[in-house]
């Protein structure tokens, strides 16, 4: 039996280097494609939000976030999920992380799924952000899905890099500051900003992420 699953939205190039040394070797790799949009010509998990590093003085007149596109993406982030666990993997044995919209739609599921909140056994966002976060729409989504008012104590990885232009400084705040109002304890959160690093991935996050999944999801003893 397979011990764990870690589902990561976006970044093949991960499992192989993590492999190749050697690193994590009792891990599963799951790494689906996002759907194509055919009116984009590209592929998404949902329409992508463009961010200004300045808050906007009209926000009504903003471009409303692609809710319906998320929402599918949670079921079917969900659907691979089941699957892990329809073969004997403990959702207390999955990780469920991706980079860029990879980052927001597992942040987003484990925020609001009524399967799964609140129940995988980490979250790893990179070079992304929490999506909804404006007004209480995850704590409606939440209160639909029956979940409770606050999270829980699922530990996050998040990494953000310090010349990411794409996440702006002040999108990074506000997704930490929405976490912890959603109850996700400081505690429960290892954050790093990395210096020199735009939206991509570099040694140093790799090296951090792999501490902590050993932490996470250690080897089951045999």
């Amino acid at each position: 039996m397979e011990q764990l699953s870690y589902s990561f939205t976006g970044k093949l190039d991960v499992a192989d280097q993590f492999q190749s040394n050697d690193k994590l070797p009792y891990m599963s790799w799951i790494i689906p494609n996002a759907m194509e949009d055919r009116d984009a010509m590209t592929t998404a998990w949902y329409r992508p939000t463009a961010f200004s590093p300045f808050a906007s003085s009209r926000p009504e007149l903003e471009e409303p976030e692609d809710e319906e596109g998320m929402t599918k993406t949670v079921e079917y982030i969900e659907s691979l999920i089941d699957a892990c666990v329809n073969k004997g993997v403990p959702p207390n044995r999955i990780v469920l992380g991706g980079f860029s919209q990879g980052c927001a739609m597992s942040l987003l599921t484990d925020l609001t799924s009524k399967k799964y909140a609140g129940r995988l056994a980490g979250i790893v966002g990179l070079m992304g952000y929490l999506p909804l976060a404006d007004g209480y729409k995850l704590q409606d989504m939440r209160a639909h899905n029956d979940l409770p008012p606050t999270h829980g104590e699922v530990p996050l990885f998040l990494a953000r890099g310090q010349k990411d232009v794409l996440i702006p400084k002040r999108v990074w705040n506000q997704t930490i500051k929405k976490l912890e109002d959603l109850g996700v304890n400081q505690s429960a959160m290892e954050v790093h900003e990395y210096e020199g690093i735009g939206h991509t991935l570099g040694g140093p996050v790799l090296r951090d992420l792999c501490k902590w999944l050993e932490r996470v999801i250690p080897k089951l003893e045999d």
